[in-house]
Order: C-alpha cells, then structure tokens, then sequence
C-alpha cells in the first residue's frame, strides 16, 4: 500500500507575489481590503513568511525542495504549486487545467525534467487541453487524495469539473467522491483543500459545508469506510484555513500536521489534543499569503511521492 505522506516536498519561492484580480471571483479566501494595505510590501512579506515556513520544515528533518520563480511571465500565485502538478508514487506526473489564464504560465517544465534526474518519471499525464473547452481541475486543490486507498474527494466547483475528474480517474486509477460545498454566507467552495485533509488514520473535514445532506452523509460515511477518525470543523474555522492542512513525514518518519498559525489559533483545545495524537502539529505565520493568495500553508507545498531513481 503507498503511503499517505511523504518526506518530500517541492515548494516555489515568490518573486512578484501579489493580489490576483483573475482569481478573486472564485475565491471568497481572498481579502481585497487587505491587499488594498499591503500591495507595496506584498511580495517583500510573502517572501519572508515563504522563507521561514521552508527554513523551518528543513529544520525538523523534511526534505523541502525550493525553487524560485521567474519575473516573466508574471504568476502572482506560483507559491501555491500543488495546483499545477501532482508526482506519485507509480513514476506518474500529472499536470492540470488551470482557470486563471496567468495561473496557466506557473507550469515549469524545466522543474518537472529537473525532478526527473533525481526521481523516475514513468509517464506524464497532461490534462491541459481541457482549458480550451472551459472544463478545470486544479490539482491536490480541486482534489484531496487518500493515495493509500485511491480515492480523491472533490468538491464540485467552477474549478472543478466532472468531465476532467473522470478522465483523471481513469489515468491514475483513482475512486472519485464529489460532492458539492459552500461557505458560511452560501459562496460555492472553491476548492476542495480548504474543507478538508486526509492523513493516514485522520481526517479533518467542515461537513456543515457540505450543502447537501444525503452528499454530506455520503463523505462521512466514506471517510468511516476508509477507517479515518473524522475531526470536524466548523464553518467559522474553515474560513481561517483550517482545513487546508497536510501531514507531511520527517527524514526519520516523524509525523507533522503543517498549517497555518490562524488556522492552529481557530481550533478548541480538544481537537488540538486530539490532532496531537495522531501528528506533531506545525504552524506557520502567514497573514500575506493567505489574505492576497487566498491559500494557505497545504497550498504551498507539492507532495513528491516520485520513486528515487
């Protein structure tokens, strides 16, 4: 059975991070009043909060693999990679359709050949052509993948769409699980990583999001299948980030829950004492990030699940 977490992971270095007017209609996680504030320091800040995040990941023994971006073409959210690409396990790339039209340009070949000197690349699957037809799926955003049991939950989105999921289905084998969800004040969410993580025995999960009963029932029942200790969140904290968490593993396979310092700062003590039991829970000041990016500290790292060459 693959594992759930891996030790490595790829993270991109902002050089022009900003506020990204192509994004915000779909995203209620961006805060238009405070880039309004920061838009001078904005990619100054980012840089530092990015720059402690990965100094301390590195420091706690995760292999984080950082490369920096390029000033053109200009990608104002190329710190969040995961949306692009994901690399697993059976030697597979996938690289994704993209919304945004400036989120397209993140796609970095040069890193994918880079990766493949160190790791093997069996296949690379590219699913970028649905771009022309309007149909998307933004990758370990659009989806959460139990990669243990081959199911990605998806939560049905302008982002996400069935057409692109079912054909992701049958290249990579996986069990898809969509439903639909929607914010406190009835905004579809936008991605499926802001409601929920999956870890190995885990999962964090704001089922009040999800708007329908019967598909509410359905993910909680499926999480129960697959043998995960629900910890719900509510609403509130989702909007916080509190569901965009990844367990990641140290070189000595440690287990970390990584998230944002909000996102820790919005959870009750039971469920921190409850988290704690299954990871040691890892957090990071973010504040620019995720209120220019709208994303928080799960999109900033792509898993590399790759085999070694």
């Amino acid at each position: 059975m693959q594992s759930q977490a891996t030790s490595r992971i790829l993270m991109i270095r902002p050089v022009r991070f900003g506020f990204n007017a192509e994004t915000a209609e779909s995203n209620a996680f961006q805060d238009i009043k405070l880039a309004a504030q920061t838009k001078d320091v904005a990619q100054e800040d980012a840089r530092r909060e990015f720059d402690e995040m990965a100094r301390q990941l590195q420091a706690v023994g995760v292999d984080v693999m950082v490369y920096d971006d390029t000033t053109e073409p200009y990608t104002p959210d190329s710190i969040f990679p995961n949306n692009w690409v994901s690399l697993h396990a059976s030697g597979t790339v996938v690289l994704y359709p993209m919304q945004a039209e400036n989120r397209r340009l993140e796609r970095r070949p040069d890193i994918i050949n880079d990766l493949a000197e160190r790791f093997h690349v069996a296949k690379v699957v590219d699913l970028t052509h649905f771009e022309q037809e309007g149909k998307f799926l933004e990758g370990t955003g659009s989806m959460v993948l139990d990669r243990m049991n081959k199911v990605a939950f998806a939560c049905l989105s302008p982002r996400t769409h069935p057409e692109v999921l079912a054909e992701f289905s049958r290249q990579t084998g996986y069990r898809i699980v969509p439903f639909r969800a929607a914010d406190a004040d009835g905004k579809a969410v936008y991605h499926t990583n802001v409601l929920m993580c999956i870890a190995d025995t885990f999962a964090v999960v704001c089922l009040s999001a999800i708007t329908d009963p019967d598909e509410r029932l359905m993910v909680r029942q499926e999480l129960e299948r697959l043998n995960k200790r629900i910890i719900d969140i509510s609403l509130e904290q989702m909007a916080s980030f509190a569901g965009n968490m990844l367990m990641v593993l140290t070189q000595k396979g440690q287990k970390l829950l990584v998230m944002s310092t909000r996102a820790h700062a919005s959870l009750t003590a039971k469920q921190i004492d409850l988290l704690d039991d299954y990871a040691t829970l890892v957090h990071f000041d973010l504040p620019i990030i995720e209120g220019n990016g709208g994303g928080s500290a799960r999109c900033m790292m792509a898993e590399v699940h790759l085999p070694l060459r």
